[in-house]
């Protein structure tokens, strides 16, 4: 097995409440940082999903860091296209615009408003009804939409349309150039995911395919685990080492009040 010379020091997607409303408390946040100081990550953002923004609680992410100077404590928000609760959710981050300095930007909904299409294992029922190449076409028009609204600096898992293994029939290319074109004109990043290699598709997000193309067009990476627990955070980050090296990929993007920099992940 290659040794990569990389150090991932970030994690920049991360959810402290799981999947419910938990408020922010040091109980619930200081085991997060204590994963992240044990594994050298030193750049944490906290994303939970916009539907869960009653628990996040800013002053307190203000007194986690006066606790834990040594890491880079990151406020931010996953903005996903919930077609219940996403409008609620856009009008939170543009209150709390200043306060943040990190918006994820996803698609989890396709027609069906009563269910995540990611839902492991019901939501690959979605992709066994209707024409796949149909859904893709959808999906990554979805995604350049989310992109165009100016409440994101990053879309997370890129691709997930692919979860559960479903591929389109037709080439995507184009669907996946201007996809990458929209990202890129609206100067957004775009993350390298582990987490679809703890789904059925045993996939990275997204696929070296779009990687190569997002790498050609100047597009910058974060990197993430889409951790749901603190033991998830870093997850397959010595895997995720090994693919970007052989991809050349040298730096990942940080934010600090949605201001982007670039730093070296060669050690």
């Amino acid at each position: 097995m290659m040794v990569s010379p990389y150090r991932l020091f970030a994690d920049y997607h991360t959810h402290p409440q799981g999947h419910r409303v938990q408020c922010y408390t040091r109980e619930l946040l200081q085991p997060w940082v204590d994963s992240a100081r044990a594994q050298g990550i030193v750049e944490l953002a906290f994303t939970d999903h916009d539907r869960y923004h009653a628990g996040v609680d800013l002053d307190e992410i203000d007194r986690l860091r006066e606790r834990n100077p040594d890491l880079k404590i990151r406020a931010g928000i996953e903005l996903d296209n919930d077609p219940e609760t996403s409008a609620t959710g856009r009008k939170w981050i543009e209150k709390n615009w200043e306060r943040l300095d990190f918006v994820l930007g996803s698609i989890h909904y396709l027609n069906r408003a009563d269910q995540m299409f990611d839902s492991v294992p019901v939501g690959a029922e979605q992709f066994g009804r209707g024409d796949i190449d149909q859904i893709y076409s959808d999906y990554f028009r979805r995604v350049r939409e989310l992109a165009e609204s100016g409440l994101v600096d990053c879309l997370a898992h890129l691709d997930l349309v692919k979860i559960h293994g479903h591929r389109a029939r037709a080439p995507i290319g184009s669907l996946v150039d201007e996809t990458l074109e929209t990202i890129r004109r609206r100067d957004l990043a775009i993350e390298l995911s582990t987490a679809g290699w703890r789904k059925p598709v045993n996939e990275l997000y997204p696929s070296d395919e779009i990687i190569r193309l997002a790498i050609e067009k100047g597009i910058p990476f974060t990197i993430a685990s889409d951790a749901h627990s603190w033991a998830q955070l870093g997850e397959n980050y010595n895997r995720l080492a090994e693919k970007m090296h052989s991809l050349s990929i040298h730096e990942i993007s940080i934010f600090n009040g949605h201001r982007r920099q670039l730093r070296s992940v060669q050690s």
